[in-house]
């Protein structure tokens, strides 16, 4: 049977079998994890973030993701679980002296083996996927798993901080590896919350117990108290009545005298003939304010003269 051109067609054209599972090439997929950005899928390069699940991201990228949130971007539920800068850590890489970059090849005519950029500082392995690397959350520094297995300590090989166990982030894990590292992210964060709220709640419960005590004052021991100091203030204040009483005699005596000598002891007016010219001059009722008939004027001013 053939169609409309004469064509015949073949039978994997009529008969729809189940889709071939597309293989993906490791290599690649080990390329794009360990050279580019997950979010703008460009070369890595300084500075280098991770988040807590241990997925490597240029640190540009994590601020254009926080500042602009929108769905539409590519990659974005990757990055879902950043909610702040605080979220991500900065890595401490140590640089490959065999890396070339990208002026290794040029031309085009030797064969580019793709060196990795960074290495372990201990053991010297190339951070280019083909080995695990693990990364401290205290202080950022990238070994391979390799050497935080054969070298057992609590210390950090290259800047000397304190570590546990907990700190340590695989980078670019399997699913499995994954979920478990975000079962410690929740983890982290819940407890981070409680000692938020626990923090918050502390001068609360200070204030409350302050006025509790407060209270308790007031109680049958505060009333006792109270009864004590008020009688103690109805004692000082008789024996102050009674010791001012007796002096008012000898104080109306004095009162009187007092009188008489501050009468005494009060300032002489001064007589009018003492003033000088220049203070009697201020005046109007002085000669120099008086004007004469040709001065004054037959009609009413706002300030008129008449003497």
């Amino acid at each position: 049977m053939g169609c409309d051109g004469g064509t015949i067609p073949k039978r994997h054209e009529l008969v729809k079998g189940p889709k071939k599972v597309e293989k993906i090439d490791k290599n690649a997929e080990l390329v794009a994890r360990w050279y580019y950005c997950t979010l703008s899928q460009e070369k890595l390069r300084r500075p280098v973030v991770t988040c807590e699940l241990g997925r490597l991201y240029n640190k540009d990228s994590v601020i254009e993701f926080l500042l602009d949130k929108s769905p539409d971007k590519p990659q974005a539920d990757s990055a879902a679980h950043i909610k702040s800068i605080k979220n991500v850590i900065e890595l401490n890489l140590t640089d490959n002296p065999a890396w070339t970059g990208d002026k290794g090849n040029t031309k085009g005519d030797k064969y580019d083996d793709q060196r990795a950029q960074f290495i372990c500082p201990v053991v010297g392995l190339e951070m280019n996927g083909r080995h695990r690397f693990c990364v401290l959350r205290q202080c950022g520094c990238v070994f391979s798993e390799r050497a935080l297995k054969e070298i057992k300590t609590d210390i950090c090989h290259k800047c000397g901080a304190i570590f546990k166990d907990d700190d340590i982030i695989l980078l670019n894990g399997d699913k499995d590896e994954i979920e478990q590292l975000r079962k410690k992210m929740e983890e982290r964060r819940l407890r981070a919350k409680m000692e938020k709220k626990s923090k918050k709640t502390k001068p609360a419960e200070c204030v409350s117990e302050n006025g509790h005590t407060e209270e308790g004052a007031a109680g049958p021991s505060g009333m006792a108290k109270a009864s004590k100091t008020n009688s103690r203030d109805k004692i000082s204040f008789v024996s102050s009545t009674e010791s001012t009483a007796e002096p008012k005699s000898s104080e109306n005596a004095s009162s009187s005298s007092s009188s008489s000598s501050s009468s005494a002891a009060k300032r002489p007016n001064p007589s009018v003939g003492s003033k000088s010219e220049a203070y009697k001059s201020i005046f109007t009722s002085h000669s120099s304010a008086k004007r004469t008939k040709d001065q004054s004027s037959n009609w009413v001013t706002h300030t008129a003269y008449y003497f």
